[in-house]
């Protein structure tokens, strides 16, 4: 037995995973145990997990890998700091201090987070690890590998290929050009967090114009036909500064960053449309020469960029490629999964059988909670709950409430790696409501007001509801799709004027909760083989209304990570306008709830 254990730490979204013999036995990022979202601390937590889910102690594993090499990245650091010197003098004073303490000594950090651990730490280059993340627990044989994100050591995009065991990377585009530090410097400028609301941008873009679109293109970058990108980085701080944009920037789009929280105009919605729409041209272009360099009929991407559903779509829509497959834990999480992959077949020379259903295990690879554990604290809290006696009882309770209109968070099983609650810490409702996203915007999560939800449908009826352009299966919400014509409404057009809750008023088809406003949505099916009681429940809830479509969001409000245990969701349930809770095989009834401390 072989037990390789992958660390991602000290940017953002820190994790582990555990592989043994190959499999994914277990992964989690650390922010759901410290609940300090986009933690990027060491993950104790998350390698105590991992370790008591393989059951075994620390001193029998057998490698350690970690998802970069933090001298190559120092030095890309300190090079673009000489680069600009001495401009950038206040930010390398607040650089050095991070890296002297912990990011220059990560094998003493995990010698002292794993202290039984005596053997070497393996590092391997950033890039690889998302593309080891992307193509080994595949579905295919053979693919092209595509990986974008902000920026690695130096690389900030990479094209390779994947056959069997290994992956080799052919082409790279170097920091400071970079389509990750582009779309996160438009993410600054228009008010959101840097590594966190770039999904804000995606959504928000539906609701303006790209008018921007060909000042980008002519003054911040220089898009050439193979994807590949030069950036004039006159106009940007990120190399030397504690911002992302400089003056020219604010100049070119005639006025300073937006505050954060302030209202939004129709200039930032036209900012975002714009920087939307270069970016799925960018990543267009990059599998297209991918697919070119490559000859492969699949693709897999990884990285941050990854994660932008909506130029997945088009690659899936218009692209070369028979099939895509995104790993679902696109970011710096989903480095720990690459590490260990990579260390067990590339470096180990392990052999890989590809299989029709990827080896992701529905990426519900957390820690789940036994009913026992669940009553202890239902029963600490004086909650009020009420035991089911199979899971038919379970769904068929959760479906009623869910047609009658109520709102329920469903805590189930194992929980989810990555950044998607895919139907075990999630929130569902009834899609055909249409007042159903403003309710759960503004009286549950507390976020913005434009912010579309994704729906969950039974997998055997996605062609009935959505247009999609491959046989691939969609479990993970990492790929947008249309809406199908036939089920379209035409709401009245209304000009850019209009106000922003106005436009969400619109009734756009007749599942209004999840089409957003260019009838778009981002699709997850639901199999009987990654997740069967989520197949049972909306099962269930297609026999009683004939829609076999939910809205499915993460079990969390705005600001904190999605719930991990039973704790955590009933502390999020009692906290917020959700009507129900099934919990294991218990549900509680927030109208029965003593009131809470």
């Amino acid at each position: 037995m072989t037990s390789i254990l992958g660390i991602s730490a000290f940017y953002h979204d820190s994790a582990a995973v555990l592989l043994i013999d190959g499999e994914i036995i277990a992964a989690a990022q650390e922010e759901r145990f410290s609940r300090k979202k986009h933690d990027a601390s060491f993950p104790s937590h998350a390698i105590q997990y991992c370790l008591e889910q393989g059951g075994i102690s620390p001193e029998e594993l057998d490698h350690v890998g970690f998802y970069e090499k933090p001298l190559s990245k120092f030095d890309r650091l300190l090079e673009t700091y000489l680069a600009y010197a001495p401009v950038g003098y206040r930010s390398f004073r607040q650089f050095l201090p991070t890296w002297f303490k912990e990011k220059l000594h990560v094998t003493r950090a995990i010698q002292q987070g794993i202290p039984k651990f005596r053997r070497p730490i393996v590092y391997i280059e950033h890039h690889e690890s998302h593309a080891a993340s992307a193509f080994f627990p595949s579905p295919f044989d053979e693919a092209a590998i595509l990986t974008i994100d902000g920026v690695g050591e130096w690389a900030t995009t990479c094209i390779g290929i994947g056959r069997q065991n290994r992956i080799d990377l052919l082409k790279e585009i170097r920091f400071p050009h970079s389509l990750g530090l582009l779309y996160s410097a438009f993410t600054y400028y228009l008010g959101f967090r840097v590594n966190g609301g770039e999904y804000k941008v995606m959504g928000l873009a539906p609701y303006g114009r790209p008018a921007y679109r060909e000042l980008i293109l002519d003054k911040l970058i220089d898009l050439k036909d193979d994807g590949s990108i030069r950036m004039d980085m006159s106009y940007f701080n990120y190399c030397q500064g504690l911002t992302m944009t400089s003056p020219k920037f604010d100049r070119l789009f005639g006025g300073n960053a937006r505050s954060p929280e302030s209202a939004l105009s129709q200039r930032e919605m036209d900012l975002a449309s714009s920087i939307q729409s270069v970016t799925e041209e960018a990543m267009f272009r990059m599998a297209q020469h991918a697919h070119e360099i490559t000859g492969a009929k699949n693709l897999v991407m990884a990285g941050g960029v990854a994660l932008n559903c909506v130029g997945n779509g088009r690659i899936a829509r218009d692209g070369p490629y028979e099939n895509l497959w995104v790993q679902p834990a696109a970011g710096d999480a989903g480095g720990a999964l690459g590490t260990a992959s990579f260390l067990w077949h590339q470096l180990l020379n392990r052999p890989r059988t590809a299989s029709k259903i990827d080896h992701q295990k529905g990426s519900l690879l957390g820690p789940e909670y036994c009913d026992e554990a669940i009553r202890t604290v239902l029963d600490q809290r004086k909650a009020v709950y009420h035991v089911c006696g199979s899971q038919v009882e379970l769904c068929d309770e959760a479906a009623k409430l869910i047609a009658d209109g109520m709102v329920i968070g469903w805590f189930q099983g194992r929980m989810e790696f990555g950044p998607r609650a895919l139907g075990a810490r999630s929130i569902l409702a009834d899609a055909r409501n249409p007042n159903m996203q403003s309710r759960l915007n503004r009286r549950i999560k507390h976020r913005e007001s434009f912010r579309p939800f994704a729906p969950i449908i039974l997998e055997e009826k996605l062609g009935d509801y959505f247009e999609f352009y491959s046989e691939s299966d969609y479990p993970y919400m990492t790929v947008v799709g249309f809406v199908r014509k036939e089920r379209r409404l035409k709401p009245e057009t209304l000009g850019d004027a209009e106000p922003t809750e106005t436009r969400l008023g619109q009734l756009r088809s007749d599942i209004p909760a999840v089409t957003h406003l260019d009838y778009t949505a981002r699709v997850q099916t639901v199999d009987t083989h990654r997740n069967p009681l989520l197949h049972k429940l909306v099962s269930r809830f297609y026999s009683l209304t004939g829609c076999p479509v939910m809205i499915n969001t993460s079990f969390n409000v705005r600001g904190e990570p999605i719930v991990c245990k039973p704790e955590d969701g009933l502390a999020c349930f009692m906290r917020t306008d959700v009507d129900a809770l099934f919990i294991g095989n218990q549900f509680l009834l927030k109208s029965e709830q003593p009131p809470w401390d």
